[in-house]
């Protein structure tokens, strides 16, 4: 016969010392206060039998858990605790969740292979955000519990080794190392090269700029100088060249990124030697980007979409880029799928 994993219990208050509470408990005071005097879970102790009697509590009940057992609670404190990493604040269990929150404005990285062995164990729940989302102080990346009032530890301690040996491994994909993190963004020095005649001599004005520069300080960095180039290889080259001389961190051009043949940035960019991640991104919007780098620095030619579209390929990019990440051909693939926005 299987052992019980715990039982509910009626006791008088003066006898439930030690004794964990099987529910909340609330107190009312007229005009004054109404909540959680004691939350589920609790312990109870000898100068926890005033208030209880003040509330009316002569008989409580309680959860006497058998060996090996543990109360939601705990299950879940420990299940947030393992897999825990940097800039990462826990929350008290609240109805047996524990939420894991971001210390700082930076980028979640959430390791999914850990996500998905844990959700596979019996009972064992973590709910995330999806890795590489921008999250702000004081935000939710992970919510964790167990189903059952009570859970077998050697569950948890299967969590708990599957976090160790993932933090051991160093995760399994680029920016996985640790387990739930928040990377921070570096403040970078960006370059603004707008390409095309039209802006150039003054026939329309530069709708580009704007944008670009409100999405770089919504994540901590700035455009330093923005240069106006003609549709002339030479020149778009020539701008490249002069912004590597100055040692800024990013290099963003705009304008000139079809596949018209006026369109002089893509090839400008190659002759201005950078090599090419990629041109194109299998995301709508935002199709036509090019990612490439040029002595380390990373180059980005911008789609038109990007004026008008809120969220583009360049809103996934610029976060990792800005977190201090190499962008890589096989990052460029991932965007397809999910990447159909707003078409």
């Amino acid at each position: 016969m299987t052992a019980p994993a715990g039982m509910l219990r009626e006791v008088k208050v003066e006898e439930a010392v030690g004794l964990v509470l099987a529910h909340d408990l609330t107190q009312i005071l007229p005009g004054e206060f109404k909540g959680r005097l004691f939350k589920k879970g609790h312990v109870v102790r000898e100068d926890d039998i005033p208030a209880l009697l003040s509330i009316g509590k002569e008989h409580i009940y309680t959860l006497d858990l058998a060996d090996g057992y543990l109360h939601e609670d705990e299950a879940a404190l420990r299940m947030a605790h393992a897999a825990a990493g940097e800039h990462i604040v826990l929350t008290d269990p609240h109805e047996g969740k524990v939420s894991l929150k971001s210390s700082i404005h930076g980028l979640a990285k959430i390791p999914r292979d850990f996500v998905n062995a844990a959700n596979a164990l019996e009972s064992v729940v973590f709910s995330t955000v999806k890795t590489n989302t921008v999250v702000k102080p004081g935000q939710a990346l992970v919510g964790t519990r167990v189903i059952p009032l009570v859970i077998e530890e050697e569950r948890i301690r299967e969590v708990e080794r599957l976090a160790e040996a993932h933090r051991a491994g160093g995760g399994s994909g680029p920016g996985e190392a640790g387990l739930v993190s928040v990377k921070p963004f570096r403040s970078l020095r960006a370059g603004l090269i707008t390409t095309g005649s039209e802006v150039y001599k003054g026939r329309i004005q530069d709708k580009f700029g704007p944008i670009v520069r409100e999405k770089l300080a919504a994540l901590g960095s700035e455009v330093v100088e923005q240069r106006l180039a003609p549709d002339e290889s030479s020149r778009i080259v020539e701008d490249i060249r002069y912004f590597r001389e100055q040692g800024v961190d990013l290099l963003l051009l705009t304008g000139g990124m079809s596949v018209d043949p006026d369109d002089r940035t893509p090839g400008a960019i190659r002759q201005a030697g950078a090599d090419i991640v990629s041109y194109g991104t299998p995301m709508l919007p935002g199709s036509m980007l090019l990612m490439a780098y040029l002595d380390g620095i990373p180059v980005m030619g911008l789609p038109g979409c990007v004026m008008h579209d809120p969220y583009t390929s360049f809103d996934v990019l610029l976060p990792r880029i800005c977190a201090g990440e190499i962008i890589r051909k096989e990052d460029i693939v991932e965007m397809g799928y999910g990447g159909l926005h707003g078409c």
